[in-house]
This record gives C-alpha cells, structure tokens and sequence, in this order.
C-alpha cells in the first residue's frame, strides 16, 4: 500500500519548487516519493539501535532472532530482560544494554509518545539522547521518520552533505556551518527539501 505524505507536504513541495531550482527540478524528478510513517515508536528506536554500524541484512537477521526471543518487543517486555539474554541473540553487549535502558525509559515514563505532540523538536531530541545507545542523529531520523516533522535539517547526515555539495557547492563539502546556513533557505520545510536532497543520490526510497 502506498504512503500517505503528511498534511504539509505538498504545499511544502509547492513552496520550494517556486523558491528555489534546485528544488524544483528534483521534485519534478521523483513524484512518486513520500514520506511514510514508521509506525510504532519503541520498535523505531529499537530497530535503529539494532542495525547501527551493521548492514541492513544483518541488522535483520539479528532483529528477527531478537523478536522472536522477546516474544513481543514492547517496553515492558525488554525491560525485564536481562542484557546477557539478548545478547544470545547476536546483539552486542553494549547493544543489549542500550535496548533495556530504552525500554526502561519508555517503562517508567521518562519518555511518554503521547506528550511529543505538545513538545518541540529539540525537547523530543533531548529526550531521546538521553537513552545510551541513541545520540542527535539518531533522534532527528527519528523526528523525520516516526513523527515526521517538517522541518528537521540533520547536519550530520554524510548523504545530506553530499548531496548539498553536488548541487550547490560545485561538489565541495560544507563545514557544518555552510550546511546550517544552506538550510535556511528552505525553512520551515527543511524536512522535506532533506527527502528530495537523499533522493538525489539514491532514487529508491528507504525507510528509516
């Protein structure tokens, strides 16, 4: 079933398409990309943890053995897991022990979803790193893929920054200062202009 885009996103396409090139050309180019939704947060964050630093089959394979050691992947559940139980799973041991600490956050109400709606995003960012195992880049994946934020400008994405070098910078990286003023131009839509910028270097559309 396709994506729904969020609310904002076309009038979003409209505004960076008449403000800028760029912009225009790439969503001219792919028209069919959307933003989905990633669905249940705890898992969100549990599969981002999962598949750091290892490739996407790998990440599931290891994610499977790990549900199916769960049982079911909900905070309750993890939480009351010792680490060296789901390192049987092939996770690492530092790994394990992120998971339990982000389920017990979810646990015992120091992250609660339901309160992002009334929270900014540097307040949810704040939040989210203060699991281990979770840190700014993480999060603000999070903000674009879970709760889908329309202005989210992650600086420290590699594809971010290349993508801004091919089209704007003759192929020259930004210092993360250049970046941060390049993403001025497309607020408060930055989230979107990101999606378009990634599609640039890879057509196919993948889901945090």
């Amino acid at each position: 079933m396709k994506a729904r885009p969020p609310s904002y996103w076309h009038a979003a396409c409209d505004e960076l398409a008449a403000a800028d090139p760029v912009m225009a050309a790439l969503i001219a180019r792919y028209p069919d990309c959307v933003l989905g939704d990633r669905g249940d947060p705890f898992q969100t964050l549990a599969r981002a943890i999962v598949g750091q630093q290892i490739s996407v089959k790998a990440a599931d394979s290891i994610w499977a053995r790990f549900a199916a050691q769960a049982g079911t992947v909900s905070p309750a559940r993890i939480a009351a897991f010792d680490p060296g139980q789901l390192a049987a799973c092939g996770l690492s041991r530092r790994k394990a022990e992120y998971l339990v600490d982000l389920a017990g956050h979810f646990a015992d109400g120091r992250i609660v979803p339901e309160h992002w709606t009334q929270m900014d995003d540097e307040a949810v960012i704040a939040e989210l790193v203060d699991v281990r195992g979770i840190g700014r880049w993480t999060a603000e994946m999070f903000l674009i893929f879970n709760l889908r934020r329309p202005d989210v400008w992650p600086v420290d994405d590699i594809g971010l920054q290349k993508a801004v070098a091919r089209h704007y910078l003759a192929g020259e990286r930004p210092t993360l200062a250049a970046l941060r003023e390049q993403g001025k131009r497309f607020m408060p839509w930055r989230t979107v202009a990101t999606w378009y910028l990634w599609r640039s270097l890879d057509p196919v559309v993948v889901q945090y």
